[in-house]
């Protein structure tokens, strides 16, 4: 599966090259089997494994093998890692980032839309200079500001949240879920999803 060229920030050689980059360069310390990060990514295995090769074969990460799993992680000791990390985390980022802080106590989906959600599907447009993020659930205001602010400190950029309940979510006459709905938007955190894999 050939990938172009991301439109949220079009200097990465693919969309694959990026998340995968952005995972492992915004995660340092972890590592991660190449099997592991293809379904994380939602990435075919097989051009996965080509961006792995590509990566390492320029030094922007490094691979071991164990058993017949390939393990790699972030080269956190390249003379471009630190500017790499922070283009990823300004462009890619939230992704990771806003799944990461959201993931509060009730929140059973969260979901990024406007124009950063755009520009990440592919939409051409000017630069985000916010993200608005919609958390589905139940969920403690004070949890809410909290994690978009510790969110907007880790991107450098505004993050807007509201919320709705699952029913809101799922009433199609809601003005805000139909205007969501209507146009690009990523789901970057589900836990009905996560509990059912487990």
């Amino acid at each position: 599966m050939r990938s172009v060229a991301p439109s949220l920030l079009p200097v990465f050689r693919s969309r694959h090259q990026a998340e995968l980059l952005m995972w492992l360069y915004l995660h340092p310390d972890t590592e991660y089997g190449v099997s592991d990060l293809a379904e994380r990514l939602g990435v075919p295995l097989s051009t996965l494994h080509r961006e792995v090769v590509r990566l390492d074969e320029a030094d922007l990460v490094t691979s071991r093998t164990l058993g017949r799993n390939r393990l790699i992680r972030a080269n956190t000791s390249h003379p471009a890692a630190a500017a790499l990390t922070q283009l990823l985390e300004l462009s890619f980022g939230p992704r990771a980032v806003i799944g990461e802080e959201f993931a509060i106590p009730g929140a059973r989906q969260v979901v990024t839309f406007g124009s950063w959600a755009a520009r990440y599907a592919g939409v051409a447009g000017p630069p985000p200079h916010d993200i608005d993020v919609l958390v589905v659930g139940t969920v403690d205001r004070a949890d809410l500001y909290e994690a978009a602010d510790r969110a907007s400190s880790r991107l450098g950029i505004d993050v807007n949240p509201v919320v709705r309940s699952s029913t809101q979510w799922s009433d199609p006459e809601d003005p805000l879920v139909e205007q969501i709905r209507g146009s690009a938007y990523v789901v970057v955190l589900d836990v009905d999803d996560q509990e059912r894999a487990s």
